[in-house]
């Protein structure tokens, strides 16, 4: 297995993954983005988000995609967005090497947090990154607002 940067021709795989996890997450028709998206927002001069991939024979087979964020407590913060093994190669440890390489890039950037969402009803994910020494954190609520929630918004003020 070889856990290596993305690159723009990984996308169309990337993509697929992305789905596979909408599904896993029991949201198959929540994803819109697009290859076409993922190729003008990760890469060029300034990407909104970078990521590494699991090979395994000439197949990427897993993926983990992350961005750079702002803490006013803590300053620069790698925020991991996905980390998905495709489901015939879960147990493999791909998902362990991708997680290690996300915490390999954010000590090499001097990052002072990394963060992550995780499902509740995940447990076994739950139990993986806590005995990785993460914290989950319990009284913190997650606050989306999608496109629909921000054109109402914008209308009704």
């Amino acid at each position: 297995m070889n856990i290596r940067k993305g690159k723009i021709t990984d996308m169309p795989a990337v993509l697929a993954l992305i789905q596979e996890l909408a599904v896993f997450e029991k949201e198959p028709d929540a994803v819109v983005v697009t290859v076409a998206d993922l190729e003008r927002d990760g890469f060029g001069e300034k990407p909104l988000f970078h990521t590494f991939v699991a090979e395994l024979n000439d197949e990427i087979i897993g993926m983990a995609l992350y961005y750079y964020r702002y803490s006013t407590w803590k300053g620069k913060t790698i925020h991991l967005e996905d980390l998905i093994v495709k489901e015939a190669h879960r147990g493999t440890g791909a998902g362990l090497e991708l997680y290690t390489e996300i915490i390999k890039q954010g000590k090499n950037d001097g990052v002072r947090r990394l963060e992550w969402n995780v499902l509740d009803w995940n447990e076994p994910a739950i139990r993986f990154y806590e005995k990785s020494g993460a914290k989950v954190l319990e009284d913190w609520r997650v606050v989306q607002m999608n496109e629909e929630g921000i054109n109402r918004f914008l209308i009704e003020e």
